[in-house]
């Protein structure tokens, strides 16, 4: 048994974010669904979005208020360090690794720029995706077999990630096809 599972709070789940780099593109997809313990609270939460001046696709897993938060810190990071993804995102780790208030926020973010592909978490992570492909939440390993197995195909890289999170959505409960996807041109 798991802690969630001694607590009386039902547990939110329901999430699959997805980032493909594929031909000069990165694209970066999250399904709608938000669900609480059994139930469905929302079906089309908008999980993916640009941030910054619009250079950065970032996707979150996680508790909403926490994602927003994160991507509130990340923005100020991008501010401080303009152009510099990764170095935002180290900053930002840090942070998230060090102060007390941040470190309790349960919350995985992908974020893209025309360069750069990362996978952050709580632990300090700042993780580049093998091969441009990285998937997180409850949804996101059934999702990133999905674009490994797409990749070497003729589809471009938004038709991956949908395809992909359609089939996440076809497997995961907590995953559905209420889909939105941010892609990026000139990515190398």
């Amino acid at each position: 048994m798991n802690a969630h599972e001694n607590s009386a709070m039902p547990v939110w789940h329901g999430t699959t974010i997805l980032t493909v780099r594929k031909g000069g593109v990165v694209a970066v997809g999250g399904d709608g669904q938000v669900t609480l313990g059994q139930t469905v609270i929302k079906s089309n939460a908008k999980k993916v979005r640009r941030i910054g001046k619009g250079d950065v696709i970032g996707g979150f897993a996680g508790a909403t208020a926490d994602a927003f938060t994160l991507f509130e810190r990340l923005e100020g990071k991008l501010d401080q360090y303009p152009g510099q993804l990764v170095r935002a995102c180290v900053e930002l780790a840090k942070d998230w690794r060090t102060d007390r208030y941040l470190r309790r926020l349960e919350a995985m973010m992908i974020v893209a720029d025309r360069e750069a592909t990362l996978v952050l978490s709580g632990n300090g992570d700042v993780l580049e995706p093998e091969a441009g492909v990285a998937g997180i939440g409850s949804g996101g390993t059934f999702a990133l077999a999905a674009a490994r197995a797409l990749i070497d195909t003729d589809l471009p890289a938004e038709a991956i990630v949908r395809k992909s999170l359609g089939i996440a959505a076809d497997i995961c409960v907590y995953t559905n096809r209420e889909i939105v996807v941010e892609a990026l041109d000139g990515a190398r």
